[in-house]
């Protein structure tokens, strides 16, 4: 029997990708490694669509030059046009040329001039100062060329591929580095809360693009049509700017993110703008987000008939009244995290967070578990804000009234489900993730919530709560039973001031406790009896009776 070569084993997707990362490994900062790696996995999916849609051409035009370097021939099926010393074939042919990092510099550029769409998003003259000698950088591109459709057979290769390294790079590096990743799971959530299925998507502080990925595979996973959702966004981090480009561009994801990164705040891109839905992670409690005495006549916030600025110290209620200002007025919605602090804190947030609620704006908060992020060990909180809470037809789905109503959800105790990442050699992060079951009752709980039909819902302990604001929104019954309101808790928008909790000491049959400790002890003390005598034995034969 002919033996099985090392070249013949197939290695797993995950073994290629590992190989990729630490190519570079102990070359430069984790920062350029990324962008390098994601770098040239960009070139090499953009090749292979490249080298797929010239065979197309080639197959219906023949080898005619006027055919196969036509731009528009390549862009009118979102596949980006690469000069001959651009394409993957090429750096794979030159992977061991002296001066490879130099022949990766310029592809980058070359594509950036043959592509208007991708212009700034690519890291340009990155290999040149990256540090790396040839042989690294080919160990590299040889590890990226194991990537490929053929070899392995996943529906989405592409987003599979930029998953990994995207999670994996956001693990491994510090706060402010991980803050461009959100979870995966937690954005499939706010997609399937939101439910985006036609219109305008924003997301003010884009990361890599990972709420515009999710909110396209809802419109898929639910047989939509993704002609009818448009992206729009800004990131104020331009490394992370380039990300998202490259994230959305290689998917064919159109897009528009402004022709640079800027601040949302002093230099919002889509100004005047309104969408039709928001999904949004903005980077927890920032702070210094404006000067003291700045964006007091802006339209968004006092202008807008709120009676404080949000402080300077705290940028969370501003994002909240930005996305507030973008909304359609009458069908709106948004999903976006936030930090639990800004469910309870007083003072000028306090005051924004009731005229928030008068507004009758928020519709669903619902506290993640802890450990999800990989910046933060905290537990944070998805908001759902709704700018029309009356009743109507929504997605074919028949919505009651909830007009001075919150839905309160705590999925804290979800915490069994630990997704282990490999971060580097020999250390790992253990994060809790939420599976498509949980993410499903979630939805499931929210829309009978939602319903006409009121059958469909009741409140849960430990789980849910439906809470009127105002003691005025009560009936008569209710106010007799001095049930719990938004206002009576002093605006307060933490679930545990809503959600029955269960004392479990209360259910333990103390009797049956008791017998079983009594007869534990019983055991422990006989053995310890036991063995006091066999050492008293023991010390008697040796002449030295104790």
């Amino acid at each position: 029997m002919a033996k099985t070569t090392k070249k013949n084993v197939q290695v797993p997707l995950e073994t290629v990708l590992w190989n990729c990362r630490v190519a570079l490994r102990g070359i430069g900062s984790t920062e350029k490694n990324r962008d390098a790696v994601i770098g040239l996995v960009f070139l090499k999916f953009a090749g292979d669509k490249f080298e797929k849609r010239r065979a197309e051409l080639i197959e219906q035009y023949g080898e005619i030059p006027a055919f196969l370097e036509k731009v528009s021939f390549y862009n009118a099926v979102n596949v980006f046009y690469l000069k001959e010393t651009a394409r993957w074939s090429y750096i794979v042919k030159n992977a061991s040329a002296n001066d490879i990092a130099v022949i990766i510099d310029q592809a980058m550029a070359d594509i950036e001039d043959s592509n208007p769409p991708l212009k700034g998003a690519l890291p340009l003259n990155l290999f040149a100062t990256l540090g790396a000698d040839k042989s690294k950088i080919k160990d590299l591109i040889d590890n990226v060329n194991q990537i490929s459709e053929e070899r392995f057979k996943e529906e989405d290769l592409i987003g599979r591929v930029y998953e990994y390294f995207l999670q994996v790079y956001a693990a491994s590096g510090t706060k402010e580095d991980g803050e461009f990743y959100t979870p995966a799971c937690v954005v499939k959530l706010i997609a399937e809360m939101i439910e985006p299925y036609s219109g305008v998507v924003y997301d003010p502080c884009c990361g890599s693009g990972g709420m515009f990925v999710q909110s396209l595979k809802f419109v898929d996973r639910h047989n939509g049509n993704r002609q009818k959702v448009s992206i729009i966004g800004q990131e104020s981090n331009p490394d992370t700017w380039r990300l998202c480009k490259m994230n959305l561009a290689i998917r064919g994801i159109a897009h528009n993110l402004g022709d640079t990164n800027a601040s949302t705040f002093t230099n919002d891109l889509h100004k005047d703008k309104t969408v039709d839905y928001i999904m949004a992670n903005p980077p927890f409690n920032l702070k210094g987000w404006r000067a003291e005495d700045a964006l007091t006549d802006d339209p968004r916030f006092m202008r807008a008939g709120y009676s404080v600025m949000p402080p300077v110290a705290n940028a969370n209620y501003a994002w909240i009244l930005h996305m507030l200002s973008k909304l359609d007025v009458n069908h709106g919605v948004a999903g976006f995290l936030l930090a639990n602090g800004a469910l309870n804190i007083g003072d000028a947030e306090g005051t924004l967070r009731r005229e928030i609620l008068e507004r009758d704006r928020v519709e669903a908060i619902i506290v993640l578990p802890r450990d999800m992020f990989y910046t933060t060990d905290i537990s944070v909180t998805l908001w759902i804000v709704n700018m029309n809470k009356k009743a109507g037809t929504v997605n074919g789905r028949q919505l009651r009234d909830r007009t001075h109503e919150v839905l309160f959800m705590d999925l804290r105790q979800w915490d069994e489900n630990v997704e282990e990442i490999v971060v580097d050699k020999g250390k790992k992060k253990k994060k809790t993730v939420l599976t498509d079951s949980q993410i499903s009752k979630v939805k499931e709980t929210y829309s009978n919530w939602q319903s006409v039909d009121t059958s469909l819902y009741s409140d849960i302990p430990e789980y849910c709560r439906s809470v009127k604001l105002k003691n005025a929104d009560l009936s008569e019954d209710e106010k007799k039973a001095n049930v719990t309101t938004i206002e009576s808790m002093g605006y307060s928008l933490a679930p545990s001031k809503y959600i029955e909790f269960i004392d479990h000491d209360l259910e333990i049959d103390y009797e049956s406790e008791m017998l079983r400790i009594q007869n534990e002890m019983k055991s422990i003390i006989s053995l310890e009896e036991k063995s006091i005598s066999m050492l008293k034995d023991a010390f008697k034969g040796i002449g030295y009776e104790i």
